[in-house]
């Protein structure tokens, strides 16, 4: 979730991007001979220079040194990759206000050149289609968060004690370099190394803590695939828990300011998983929890995978909107930033379903308090499924749209469906990347119904869809 709270975007610094280099086209009888270069880009119409071609990235091996009263990151970035194409050379996304001091492809240096948003990489030799290979970034610098077109910011965004660190849409860019377009899927291991009076807190298990000297290293591994845009290193003086409840892994930090609202918070998060994984099917990562932050200047919460990330204490709503994502929008992610609705739609229904689960409200109601906004109001012209740019992905007509275009198709399909079609969605796509077209085909598969005029209207179409 990144519909936003409240902001005040001024209040925070822009970092402007930039395209990478020039680099050489296929035409290029030197390229043709020795490779060719992959693309700059991942070719998403939101974000054109997001994501880079060539190459897979496969794991991320980080190993970071972050210290809070300077604002000092130190890193090393072990990223395991497959080429993709005869590669001559390869494109990372990393932010240019942290500096590159090394690059090796194989254990072997490497020429690179760093611009805006981009560092590009030239190997000593050039890498064969199909080939393993690994290549390691060592960089410095003092991490800054970037702005989105919608006013609001992500990435490293430093609080009063460390970091709050939500990286949707862009900002994974801002503290460690890779193929930064959800996509290119990877697993994670996180070596944080801060000072003692503070935690850090990563996706995944934690494996490890190692105090020495007054600093203390927590090792993180996350073994499922995942989009870096759900990537945390979150850093503050939190109060960390990590056990087993209810059949789960639990493990939470808690910003000491908001530990008395926060009680029984790790207790809260079995409930809901077992009643999301009796309807979406099993829950698809080894461990959950999340992390509450005082960081009431960030305005949103985010569905960071295994371990969401709030600027305060979740409402029972907000809960369950952020572990819905777990199975909608993290295990099964979009393939296009434009489909964003598979995430934010999906999780705002499962918001919907604890909440009649819990007897608050029904799922009925909530869809009739959304449908009774005015046929002239700008909701109903934002069509759900390509909501226009990045400067609309998390506003309501995603959220609400996108739920209310479910709970149609359950009206029209019937609850045996309707639920069979969610289950088969997160099993069938499973640490994948899916889009809108595979959920209409699924929903029409599944159904054995023809349903073309009902996604149109409330997916495709502005304006206010009859009932």
């Amino acid at each position: 979730m990144k519909r936003l709270l409240a902001l005040t975007a001024a209040a925070f610094i822009s970092l402007p991007l930039t395209p990478a280099p020039a680099i050489a086209t296929a035409t290029d009888p030197a390229a043709l001979s020795h490779g060719t270069p992959g693309a700059p880009g991942a070719g998403d119409p939101y974000f054109p220079d997001q994501g880079n071609g060539g190459y897979d990235a496969g794991h991320y091996d980080l190993s970071l040194d972050y210290e809070p009263s300077s604002g000092r990151l130190t890193g090393v970035a072990r990223i395991s990759a497959r080429a993709t194409q005869e590669l001559s050379r390869f494109n990372l996304d990393l932010v240019s206000t942290l500096s590159v001091r090394s690059v090796t492809v194989d254990g072997r240096t490497a020429s690179y050149t760093q611009g805006g948003s981009e560092l590009v990489v030239t190997p000593a030799r050039a890498l064969g289609a199909g080939r393993g290979f690994t290549v390691v970034i060592r960089y410095d610098g003092r991490p800054v968060h970037v702005v989105d077109p919608d006013g609001s910011v992500d990435g490293w965004i430093k609080t009063s004690d460390g970091v709050y660190n939500a990286n949707e849409p862009q900002g994974a860019m801002t503290w460690f370099p890779g193929n930064h377009h959800m996509t290119d899927k990877a697993t994670h291991r996180f070596t944080v190394t801060v000072p003692s009076t503070r935690v850090a807190v990563a996706n995944g298990d934690l494996v490890a803590k190692v105090p020495k000297g007054g600093r203390t290293t927590y090792v993180w591994d996350s073994r499922e695939p995942m989009a870096s845009y759900l990537a945390t290193v979150s850093i503050g003086k939190f109060e960390l828990a990590d056990s087993r409840i209810g059949g789960h892994r639990v493990t939470t930090a808690v910003d000491p300011k908001l530990a008395g609202d926060a009680a029984g918070f790790p207790d809260r998060h079995p409930p809901v998983l077992d009643y999301f994984s009796s309807i979406f099917g099993p829950y698809p990562f080894s461990s959950t929890g999340g992390i509450v932050d005082h960081a009431p200047e960030v305005g949103y919460a985010l569905e960071t995978q295994t371990r969401p990330i709030y600027p305060r204490v979740p409402s029972e709503s907000l809960l369950a909107h952020e572990l819905a994502h777990q199975w909608f929008g993290n295990s099964v992610t979009p393939t296009l930033w434009r489909d964003i609705w598979l995430n934010e739609g999906f999780a705002t229904y499962a918001e919907w379903l604890w909440a009649d689960k819990l007897g608050t409200r029904t799922v009925q109601a909530a869809f009739d308090q959304a449908y009774a906004t005015a046929a002239e109001d700008e909701f109903w012209q934002t069509p759900t499924a390509d909501p226009g740019g990045p400067e609309n992905l998390f506003h309501d007509p995603v959220y609400d749209r996108g739920a209310m275009t479910l709970h149609v198709l359950r009206r029209e399909v019937g609850d045996d469906a309707f639920f069979a079609i969610l289950r088969a969605w997160a099993g069938e796509h499973k640490y994948g990347n899916a889009d809108t077209a595979a959920f209409i085909a699924l929903s029409e598969r599944v159904s054995g119904r023809q349903l073309d005029a009902l996604f149109d209207a409330w997916l495709f179409k502005p304006g206010k869809p009859s009932l």
